[in-house]
């Protein structure tokens, strides 16, 4: 029962911290953003529920897990999917990315990067915001950069980036919202400051020295966190408590090697964005990490 109601007290935080963001991006999508995210939610309940019955185990959509993952995954979606898109995506999340594997807390990567990876991979046109959302005035930031070079950078302002104001998927593009959500979980202790600062740390410097080598060829450092999903990875992603490492310099390193892998794949790689890619693989390393750490008192 205890263990039911620190799940429940963390699902219900997590929703909170979401809450601004899912707000202001029904401000920036409209109508379209509210449906997604309903169709997302409501196939997941269903999904859990129908998985626990066939499993013949106890029914616990009310620990409001699923409804988490549904929201996370929405928020790595384009505002304008197809309702299909939505279902297929939060059903594999629930069903690949969670009962599979037997349930909460067994699965070896996030629940939303599992429903995610398989749309991405499946349908990268609906699943490309600059390629499904071109009845808008905003524009990609990423996109823009990888065609123009850094000097397109300048055409958006920080505070239009924290606003929302750019195209990137539904919730991930509401850099500050996320913020200020992130803000409130570390405040109540649900996530771990230790991954928030590693995941930083470790794509913030590589870019700010590189900005700095020549300003000419790199972003600056804040354009480049406030962009893609990198905010959203951070603060939601990254910390989930079931794929984690558990010690404090174990969670620091976990989250500095998904910056860094964040900056490989922006900086080196073929996606403009590639944060779920980076937490993704890393997840899979979450043993070794768990392994770091140090040896009792008067242990040599």
């Amino acid at each position: 029962w205890h263990c039911g109601q620190t799940i429940f007290k963390r699902s219900l935080d997590f929703l909170i911290a979401l809450a601004p963001a899912a707000l202001m991006s029904i401000y920036t999508w409209g109508i379209a953003a509210a449906r997604v995210m309903a169709v997302a939610v409501l196939t997941a309940v269903v999904a859990e529920a129908l998985a626990c019955k066939v499993m013949k185990r106890r029914i616990r959509v009310d620990d409001l897990t699923a409804v988490v993952s549904a929201l996370l995954l929405a928020f790595l979606l384009p505002a304008s999917s197809p309702w299909w898109i939505v279902v297929l995506g939060s059903a594999a999340a629930i069903m690949f990315g969670k009962m599979f594997f037997g349930g909460l807390g067994n699965c070896p990567m996030p629940t939303p990067i599992v429903g995610w990876a398989i749309l991405f991979v499946s349908y990268p046109v609906l699943t490309d915001p600059n390629l499904m959302q071109l009845a808008t005035s905003y524009a990609d930031p990423l996109s823009r950069i990888q065609a123009f070079g850094a000097s397109a950078a300048q055409g958006f302002s920080f505070a239009d980036l924290l606003l929302g104001k750019q195209v990137a998927a539904l919730g991930a593009g509401q850099v500050g919202a996320l913020l200020l959500g992130g803000m409130y979980l570390l405040v109540r202790g649900t996530v771990r400051w230790q991954i928030v600062l590693g995941v930083f740390l470790g794509v913030g410097v590589p870019f700010a020295i590189l900005h700095m080598i020549d300003p000419q060829t790199s972003a600056p450092v804040l354009f480049e966190l406030c962009t893609g999903s990198i905010v959203l990875c951070a603060f939601f992603i990254a910390t989930e408590s079931n794929t984690a490492p558990t010690h404090f310099l174990a969670m620091f390193l976990y989250g500095l090697t998904i910056g860094l892998l964040m900056f490989c794949i922006r900086r080196f790689g073929s996606y403009a964005d590639g944060a779920p890619f980076a937490v993704m693989a890393c997840s899979l390393l979450t043993p070794y990490f768990d392994m770091i750490r140090p040896k009792p008192f008067g242990v040599r």
